[in-house]
């Protein structure tokens, strides 16, 4: 081991002795404990049948002996012909150390066979080694110590080194004993004849044998895995289809303490904005298209029928194990009608053995999030259950910078105050069960689920001028979700869905008071109502549901059809708990509902030994509009309101392989968005409605250029340029500068703008440098409707110039075998972008968010030990304590600290 400081060693080795107390010290470092696993006669062969069973059910997935299908793949998707079986090497055993064969074993005469699930990096390390199926009397522990004193070749896909998992056997076989020796005549003729068992001479009648080592399956050169996966396949085979997607693999993300709203922001091309600290509002934009513009989902469920109703930035990282980005053109598999995107969440799909995991973090202004999953496979009924928890709460009492009234003279002066009341919690809970890999369904799986969250409000929407001290609002959404997969034969393969979701919100602004940014009641109002008057406790109700259906026919290995038909049913009521006239109406009473059809049909096509890659796409859109209630523009009067509408829309996208670590794309998507219940129902709390609304349609197209060279004398290196457009009619934008917050319509727009993204990563993988900037020119090309005299100005209240940037430094086996210590230093700089069009007003008076430069520091320790990873991070946010802010006058956390710890096994 390369010798490192003395004082550098001691620190972590008393770190770990006090927090880590099962990881034994570095000289003991290979024994270790036995993991339940799949054993190779149950799993391993059950993967392979049904491996076996889709292949001819679905013509897709690849071999066994080389890569098997990855996590979470649900046989709608195939790999190219080519990128699976042909270029992926398993690893090769090069340097194999020996077991010794248990003591204990070898006088009982008893032989075993241990399977050994190998986790390899990719410079052939052995850096986890589980126990897949055990045989006991010391065998496991012999066996998955020699493993892990061994070394490899790293598994190779095209060429470039990977990391692989692979299910091992090790065998413990004792030597054949010579025959006893003969010292007469007749005993030789009895040793020369067939002795029955009886006469067999017995281990304690028999010399003991010398001590032998284990024997291992095939050739000192070469591995027989029975299964071998490799490590992200299925990112690397998104990374590398014909679809507009950047995918992000959230194994680092897990072990530090950034939310998901930091991990996306991190991304090329996606900007974040928040109005305050953890819980708070966010808006997300994906090369300018914002909000609902962009849909989110999780494992292709809508995000806010899957359980998680407060956005997609607070959704907890450690949940989740993947990000998938769809730039502008989306999947006919995800039945959605989003306009420039879409964002799915992919939580752990792995359905093998036995795993858990915990994370728990704590922070600055009293964080505090925890995250719990665990999940189980029977192996002989192939019945599985995943379980899954968070709970997350926040103060957020940070200070900011504010007008505030002098105690003695009354004239307002800057001061400097905490936010007293902006206080967030959220909890959740899923129980996933059902059975996988049966001969009548491949999955068939039942996910219910819960969540529960309150947020307190501490000033207007987007505004920091007024402090409130009592406003909050909070939701609670039980629901279910039943799917099903399976292989129909003749190349075709089922995946249908169907999704339940209730939901149950809050709106509370009844207090009298009036509060100064000191959380004072300075006087009482005239009338209750801090956000507005008069009063309002109001309770929301939503009934959700949602089908799909996916169908995919592979007639050909160079085609594939695939057919989604995905309605949608949302129907909300509401009511006014203390309205101001309790002989009135109430103003909320009435129904409203949205039904949705989508439909989509496209065609794969793959040439040339998969250089060539193309999908051409139709979809059909469908909506039904139903309200009933007291309508804007009706002086309060009851009345109805039907409205239908139906949109095509149609797309292609191409990719075509310049070799085997340079390639292009090129996509293309005549989008619609349908109206989202919010935009033409309103919130019934502060955004009112418009049910004139009509659809956004948009031009969307991108031309990429990806380099991603690994296998090189001077390390790894990445670079992707792509360049967009969005040409959009009926735009629908949020109006606040009214009295009345509603959503209204920008005739024309158009988002121009090109993304670069490139890294370096050293030889050894000692230092990972990443940046990426987005420059996006987002303007009004319309002389009609709203704004109509701003024609040619950029589009308000969106960042248009932004970039990342990061720096990793990492050693490893720095106080233990398999562990690594990193410091890795994250920078972002936003341009300043005025708050209304350029054309508004005089230039030193426009309300303008500055420009920004914020830097982060994270220091990370990660120590594997198997079957165990045990993780702990320290970080400082904003670490030059700049004063920060997403919109105009809304002041964000300046400098925070916080720190992690995370338990897999």
């Amino acid at each position: 081991m390369t010798r490192r400081p003395l004082a550098l060693r001691g620190l972590l080795a008393g770190a770990l002795a006090l927090l880590l107390p099962g990881v034994p010290a570095p000289a003991h470092a290979q024994d270790g404990s036995a993991a339940g696993g799949p054993d190779r006669g149950g799993p391993g062969e059950r993967d392979r049948d049904a491996s076996a069973r889709d292949r001819d059910a679905s013509a897709r997935g690849p071999s066994a002996g080389a890569t098997a299908p990855a996590a979470g793949s649900t046989g709608g998707e195939r790999a190219p012909p080519g990128a699976g079986d042909a270029r992926v090497e398993p690893p090769q055993l090069v340097e194999r150390a020996e077991a010794e064969y248990p003591p204990e074993a070898r006088a009982a005469r008893r032989e075993g066979r241990v399977v050994l699930k190998l986790l390899i990096d990719a410079s052939g390390r052995v850096i986890e080694a589980e126990i897949a199926t055990p045989a006991g009397h010391g065998f496991d522990e012999a066996a998955r110590a020699a493993a892990l004193r061994s070394r490899f070749t790293p598994a190779r896909r095209g060429g470039t080194p990977v990391a692989a998992r692979i299910l091992y056997g090790h065998d413990f076989r004792l030597p054949e004993e010579p025959p006893a020796p003969a010292s007469t005549a007749g005993d030789r003729e009895q040793a020369a004849g067939a002795a029955s068992p009886a006469q067999s001479a017995s281990p304690a009648q028999s010399a003991s044998p010398a001590p032998q080592p284990a024997r291992w399956p095939g050739p000192a050169t070469g591995v027989a895995p029975v299964e071998v996966t490799v490590r992200g396949a299925e990112a690397e085979r998104l990374r590398q289809s014909a679809q507009a997607i950047t995918v992000i693999e959230t194994e680092e993300a897990k072990q530090r303490t950034a939310d998901m709203g930091e991990v996306l922001a991190r991304v090329h091309g996606v900007s974040v904005r928040r109005s305050a600290g953890l819980g708070s509002w966010s808006r997300f934009s994906l090369n300018g298209l914002t909000d609902d513009q962009i849909r989110f989902f999780l494992d292709g469920v809508p995000l806010d029928l899957a359980g998680y109703p407060f956005g997609v930035t607070n959704v907890p990282v450690n949940l989740v194990e993947r990000v998938e980005i769809y730039r502008g053109v989306v999947p006919v598999r995800l039945g959605a009608d989003a306009l420039g995107g879409a964002v799915n969440l992919v939580t752990d799909r792995d359905f093998r053995g036995t795993h858990g995991a915990a994370s728990y973090e704590i922070g600055s202004y009293d964080t505090h999030r925890l995250t719990l999953s665990a999940r189980h496979l029977h192996e002989p009924s192939g019945f599985f259950t995943r379980v899954s928890g968070f709970f997350d709460s926040a103060k957020n009492d940070y200070p900011v910078d504010v007008i505030a009234a002098n105690e003695t003279t009354g004239r307002e002066q800057p001061a400097r105050a905490y936010r007293f009341h902006d206080a967030y919690r959220a909890a959740g809970a899923s129980a996933e069960l059902g059975f996988v890999n049966r001969p009548w369904a491949r999955r068939l799986l039942l996910r219910a689920f819960v969540t529960d969250y309150d947020k307190e409000h501490q000033h207007k929407f987007g505004v920091m001028k007024v402090p409130y001290g009592e406003v909050t609002n909070g939701e609670t959404v039980p629901g279910a979700t039943l799917q099903y997969e399976q292989g129909l034969g003749r190349g075709v393969a089922l995946e249908a869905l169907l999704g339940y979701t209730y939901g149950r919100a809050t709106f509370l602004d009844a207090s009298d008071c009036i509060y100064d940014w000191f959380g004072r009641c300075v006087r009482k109002r005239p009338k209750p109502g801090e956000d507005d008057s008069p009063p309002r406790d109001r309770v929301f109700r939503e009934h959700s549901g949602l089908g799909r259906l996916n169908l995919r026919y592979r007639p050909h290995p160079e085609h594939a059809l695939q057919l989604s038909v995905s309605p949608t049913f949302i129907a909300r009521t509401a009511e006014e708990r203390r309205p101001d006239n309790p002989q009135a109406r109430e103003q909320l009473r009435g129904e409203h509902s949205l039904f949705t059809w989508v439909y989509g049909v496209e065609h794969q096509l793959n040439l040339l030994d998969d250089r060539l890659e193309n999908r051409l796409f139709v979809k059909d859109y469908v909506q039904m509009l139903r309200m009933k209630g007291r309508l804007p523009g009706l002086d309060g009067r009851f009345d109805g309101r039907e409205r239908d509408t139906h949109r095509l829309g149609f797309g292609d996208g191409l990719r075509y392989r310049l070799s085997e670590w340079v390639y292009a794309k090129a996509s293309y998507e005549w989008a619609t968005r349908l109206p989202r219940p919010v935009e033409v129902f309103g919130d019934g709390a502060t955004i009112v409605a418009n049910l004139e609304l009509k659809p956004e349609t948009s031009h969307n197209g991108n031309l990429g250029f990806t380099i991603d060279a690994r296998d090189t004398a001077a390390g790894a290196w990445r670079f992707d340029a792509n360049g967009f457009v969005r040409a959009v009619e009926w735009l629908i934008v949020l109006n606040n500068r009214t009295d009345s917050i509603q959503y209204i319509h920008v005739t024309g727009a158009r988002s121009l703008g090109i993304e670069v993204a490139a890294g370096w990563t050293s030889p050894g993988e000692h230092v990972v440098l990443d940046g990426n900037v987005t420059y996006d020119d987002f303007r009004k090309t319309s002389d009609e409707g709203h704004f109509a005299r701003s024609e040619g100005e950029r589009m308000p209240n969106r960042p248009w110039l932004f970039a990342n940037g990061s720096a990793r430094v990492q050693l490893r086996e720095v106080v233990a075998p398999r562990d690594t210590i990193s410091l890795t230093w994250d920078t972002r700089y936003v341009h300043g972008y005025y708050l209304g069009f350029a054309n508004w007003g005089l230039v030193e008076s426009k309300a303008k968010v500055p420009s920004q430069l914020l830097h982060s520091l994270a220091l990370t320790y990660v120590v594997r030990h198997a079957p165990r990873t045990v993780s702990f991070s320290i970080e400082a946010h904003n670490l030059t304590d700049e004063p920060a802010f997403d919109f105009y006058g809304v002041q964000r956390p300046g400098r925070t600290l916080f720190s992690k710890a995370t338990l897999e096994m």
